[in-house]
């Protein structure tokens, strides 16, 4: 957009209702019509505060998928062959292995492939993963008798697990529109191998240049300097400056918020001789349920004024309580 290209931020509605096209990938379950329409949404607040409104276009491949009949259909499966589809890694592995490969799944790089055709592209972007759909593309862009597009692909980012791919859906993922002290926090969080990554990848730093920062800072000031970039960059310089100074405060410094939540001592949680913790933290949102907060005991992550808790059963005379969980506090009212 800088060099006065106009971006068409696609949306896949259509192949979105299909989901994974193998049926084995749990992070892209078929979707129905409401949550696409209810996701579209959520992506157009997304990207916009990446790319400009006024240079972008946005389009949603039913546009020209859903008017399509049977008859355009094998039209377009005849412009392309099987022993195509099967050069990709996955087809060609399963092929080999003998395991079943469904038709709708040859039948989801040609239909993606196909928007290329649509949108006459002249440039695609997307992650090394669709590299073989992309690839599709400018195959059938020749065979419409169109200009084959330019494929520039992109590496997948790791989630904060520093494993699987970024993704809502297993939890490992920095929301960019998340508050600033959660991306800050989340930032944090990452190892000092997957922090160097992440400059790479989400900063305009060049590699020479992170070589020359690992060279001369500690990794916990590259990381603090990473956090308030991202921050800067999808919230603002103010909003970086606040949430370092939160973290400092509430987690290196160990100090306690300012602004805890406080709630009444719950109905249902007393017992002979004390609180049921593992009650008390359901009731008040600070675990999903009783047996999450079972767990969170377990684990030694659960804290009351300042003492890790070990026992189901806390000794409580009355008064007010601080209970901490993680980064999660509340002040009950005793």
């Amino acid at each position: 957009q800088d060099l006065g290209h106009q971006v068409i931020f696609l949306i896949g509605d259509m192949t979105g209702l299909i989901g994974d096209p193998t049926g084995r990938n749990i992070t892209r379950p078929p979707m129905t019509r409401e949550d696409i329409a209810r996701n579209a949404e959520t992506y157009k607040t997304q990207v916009f505060k990446i790319l400009d409104p006024e240079k972008t276009e946005i389009r949603f491949n039913s546009e020209w998928l859903e008017p399509m009949g049977f008859v355009d259909i094998v039209r377009l499966c005849s412009r392309y062959t099987v022993a195509r589809i099967l050069e990709r890694d996955d087809f060609s592995k399963r092929y080999k292995e003998g395991q079943p490969i469904s038709l709708h799944e040859l039948l989801y790089p040609v239909s993606q492939g196909y928007d290329s055709v649509a949108l006459r592209c002249d440039v695609e972007v997307g992650g090394t993963d669709q590299k073989f759909n992309l690839l599709v593309g400018r195959e059938l862009q020749k065979d419409f008798g169109q200009a084959p597009q330019i494929v520039a692909t992109t590496p997948l980012l790791e989630g904060l697990d520093g494993i699987n791919k970024m993704s809502k859906s297993l939890g490992n993922y920095v929301g960019i529109t998340e508050p600033p002290e959660v991306m800050f926090r989340k930032i944090m969080q990452v190892s000092d191998d997957l922090m160097y990554r992440y400059y790479l990848l989400l900063t305009d730093h060049s590699e020479a240049s992170i070589n020359e920062m690992k060279s001369k800072l500690h990794p916990m000031e590259m990381k603090m300097a990473l956090g308030k970039l991202l921050v800067t960059q999808f919230h603002s310089a103010a909003d970086a400056e606040a949430a370092e100074q939160r973290f400092d405060r509430e987690v290196r410094r160990r100090e306690i918020p300012q602004d805890i939540p406080a709630v009444p001592l719950p109905d249902g949680v007393r017992a002979a001789g004390g609180l049921r913790v593992d009650k008390l933290l359901a009731r008040i949102g600070l675990a999903e349920s009783v047996s999450d907060g079972v767990r969170k005991i377990k684990a030694g992550s659960v804290e009351i004024d300042g003492v890790k808790v070990r026992d189901l059963l806390h000794l409580h005379e009355g008064g007010d309580m601080l209970i901490q969980t993680g980064k999660n506090w509340r002040r009950i009212r005793g």
